[in-house]
């Protein structure tokens, strides 16, 4: 598993600025994801928790992101792509709102520039590193890693997350729907077979014997749960 501590959301409607900004900042070591519209953006944000977002300024989208509890403290860059200069009332209405830097007229380089020093700073403000473990299983959050008898084991996005909904809860059993709901965001249209394929999966590189999991188990007529 490739470990990068720093990850970004990256919201623009523009779909060429938002890909120029995904591989400027991915060429910096930061995993990034791009997205145009803002439903997805939410989603994204939801089942994958930012280290930094980079919000497109004319979206207006700044105050749903806040309302989102686990998005509270994630900072924000407001980004007007072009050479226009944002005018200061409208900049201060914005920082009210929370957004916490407001960026126009800058090159891809300098807003990259800005992203890697306020992550930064960022880093050096956590000071706790959040472990989960079952057995032998280890699920490093700060590093995004999982271990498994001392072994790294590579996830997809997808299923890292669902891993964890199962180690922050164990032994508590989770319907097909509610992890869903957790991962993939309320409301996004994907049938429940779906979460049985990634635990197929999530088996197969977590379990000794996938065809006899002792972690992920199958409650019958209801879900799954974590087994500590």
């Amino acid at each position: 598993m490739r470990s990068i501590r720093n990850s970004v959301l990256i919201f623009m409607t523009s779909e060429p600025f938002a890909q120029s900004l995904r591989i400027a900042l991915e060429m910096s070591g930061h995993r990034s994801t791009a997205v145009t519209t803002e439903s997805a953006a939410l989603t994204e944000a939801r089942a994958n928790v930012p280290s930094l977002i980079l919000l497109d300024r004319r979206s207006g989208s700044v105050v749903k992101f806040r309302r989102v509890s686990m998005l509270s403290t994630v900072p924000i860059i407001a980004v007007q792509e072009g050479h226009l200069s944002c005018p200061d009332e409208e900049c201060l209405q914005e920082y009210d709102q929370g957004i916490d830097l407001v960026v126009c007229a800058q090159s891809v380089r300098e807003l990259v520039a800005r992203v890697r020093a306020i992550l930064r700073r960022r880093e050096a403000h956590i000071t706790s590193n959040i472990q989960y473990g079952a057995g032998f299983l280890r699920m490093d959050l700060d590093r995004h890693e999982v271990l498994v008898n001392g072994r790294a084991v590579e996830l997809t996005p997808k299923e890292f997350q669902i891993l964890r909904q199962f180690l922050e809860s164990p032994h508590r059993v989770f319907s097909r729907q509610e992890m869903l709901n957790r991962v993939w965001g309320e409301g996004y249209a994907l049938e429940e077979h779906a979460l049985d394929v990634h635990i197929h999966s999530l088996r197969q590189k977590i379990e000794k014997n996938p065809a006899s999991p002792i972690f992920l188990l199958t409650v019958r007529g209801v879900g799954y749960k974590l087994r500590a």
